[in-house]
């Protein structure tokens, strides 16, 4: 089986990127609820596990409470296994319009390739669709499994910067993505 490896994308904590077609698609039974401030502590474990940059408990109790945002997380037998998250900016910053986007996710490394990112996805895809005409993100060009994450629910990308609102990418580019609502009248 090829593996498409990046030790330099592994090194930031993105997931080992491995396309669909070289690998079998196993999915578990797993859980995606919204999350609450019990969840803070499980969630600071799951993204040091990940070997992802720290979410800080501060920030992760403004985004459970921020009625802008949602926070979910995935759990298997009530345990925690991923999260993901959404922001809003209220101002264009450039390219990147006003507007929901999705925040990083992270599965633990035990349980990627599973379905997991796909589920939180999904559940933040139709929060955003209750309030929105359009969903955005912003990904390293580094993160290929984010990347293909994102294409496989139809995100298309829009523009390339060092910056997007507060986001930045080490010195490098990074993508900024757009999805349209499958669910709302055609744009004019």
């Amino acid at each position: 089986m090829c593996v498409c490896r990046s030790s330099e994308a592994e090194s930031l904590g993105f997931a080992e990127y491995q396309p669909r077609a070289m690998r079998p698609f196993v999915s578990v039974p797993s859980r995606v609820r919204i999350a609450s401030i019990d969840d803070v502590t499980e969630i600071v474990r799951v993204q040091a596990e990940a070997a992802r940059p720290a979410a800080t408990i501060s920030s992760l109790q403004r985004a459970i409470f921020d009625p802008k945002r949602e926070v979910v997380v995935a759990t298997m037998n009530g345990t925690i296994i991923g999260w993901a998250k959404t922001h809003y900016w209220n101002y264009s910053d450039g390219a990147a319009s006003a507007g929901h986007y999705l925040g990083g996710v992270t599965v633990a490394r035990h349980f990627r390739r599973i379905g997991v990112a796909d589920k939180l996805t999904a559940v933040r895809l139709e929060w955003i669709w209750q309030r929105a005409a359009e969903a955005w993100c912003v990904i390293s060009p580094k993160n290929l499994a984010s990347i293909a994450l994102h294409q496989r629910f139809g995100f298309r990308e829009m523009a390339r910067s060092d910056r997007f609102h507060t986001t930045t990418f080490n010195g490098a580019e990074g993508i900024l993505y757009k999805l349209s609502n499958p669910h709302s009248i055609a744009d004019e």
